[in-house]
Order: C-alpha cells, then structure tokens, then sequence
C-alpha cells in the first residue's frame, strides 16, 4: 500500500470535531433599531381599515410593541398592506377569481380580462375547464381582442390602469407581424 492510501484510511478513522464557532453576540442590535426608529418629522404609521385610504402614507404600519412579534397587518406596507385591509372587509383587491369557463367566448360576447398593465397574458384551458392543454394568449391595448387556436374561444382585455400611464414610453419595441396584419381591412374585427 501506498503512504498516501494509509494516511487517507488513518484520516477516515479519527473523528472529526466540527470547529468551534463564536456564539453571536448581540452588540449590533441597538445599531440596526436605531436606524429603523422615527425621528421628529416623519410620517407614523396607523391602523386604518380599507376605506379611510388615501394616500400611499396611508399604508405604513404602526409596526408592534417593543417585545412582541408583529402580525401581519401591524407589519405590512405597500400593496400588501391594502391587499389584507381588503379581505378583512371582503373585497378581493386584485380580482384573482378565475374567468370563466362555462362558455366559449364569441366576438359578440368576449371573455372579459381586467387589466391594469399594457399586457396581459391569458391561459386558455378550453370549454368545459381542461377540455384541452393550456393555451396562452397575450393581450394588449393595441391588441386588445386574441382568439383561443385550440377551441376559438375570443378573449377581450379591457384596460382598468391610469388613462395617462407614465410608464407608457416607447422603447423600440414593435409587435412582430402575424398573418392578420396582411388581411384586408374589411375583415378585421372590431
């Protein structure tokens, strides 16, 4: 046998401690509370239930009592705070029921997308639910009708954001040409 081969089986035999680490101290603590307390001036947040909302300070949390664990609704902000006010009075904010599928959607009567983004992107499980695989559909406001070509069920988004969007500026991105942009005008939907 090789050195090599007995000191790696000697290796094998002796047990292995693991190294011992320093226990954490909590000296930093008191830096990162300090960071977070309020100084004179700024906003404090309140418990406000969904309808006394009006602006975004609104939404700050009055966070919890030194010593306890915060709950959700003492620490959440933004829209996820309003998204809780919302189910504690029974309001679905963002309308995350499923569409519809009972029917197959028609031109004359679409299936109709809530959106508050330029696009969207529907999955399409036919009529009745599962009936094929999912199909997705993008839909946008310069596009605001896509039919299914699995089951030829029509979708529809109908924009719900801000009428002047500020986000909406162009970058140079085109919508790459289909077959329906060489159709004759006469044909088009509308």
């Amino acid at each position: 046998m090789s050195a090599a081969r007995v000191a790696l089986s000697l290796a094998r035999r002796v047990p292995l401690s693991p190294a011992r680490l320093a226990p954490r101290t909590f000296s930093t603590v008191a830096v990162r509370r300090e960071k977070y307390t309020l100084k004179p001036g700024d906003p404090e947040g309140k418990l406000v239930s969904f309808d006394q909302i009006k602006t975004e300070k609104d939404l700050l949390p009055p966070g919890a009592e030194p010593g306890t664990v915060p709950t959700d609704l003492e620490q959440a902000t933004g829209l996820e705070r309003l998204e809780i006010l919302g189910k504690m009075q029974g309001i679905d904010v963002f309308d995350m029921s499923p569409l519809p599928s009972d029917r197959t959607g028609t031109f004359e009567d679409p299936i109709v997308v809530k959106s508050a983004g330029d696009e969207i992107q529907v999955g399409c499980t036919g009529s009745p639910a599962d009936s094929h695989i999912v199909r997705w559909l993008v839909l946008s406001r310069k596009r605001p009708f896509e039919r299914c070509n699995e089951c030829g069920s029509v979708y529809r988004m109908d924009y719900v954001g801000l009428p002047d969007d500020p986000h909406d500026h162009h970058h140079g991105f085109e919508e790459p040409k289909t077959m329906a942009d060489f159709v004759k005008p006469d044909y088009w939907y509308r």
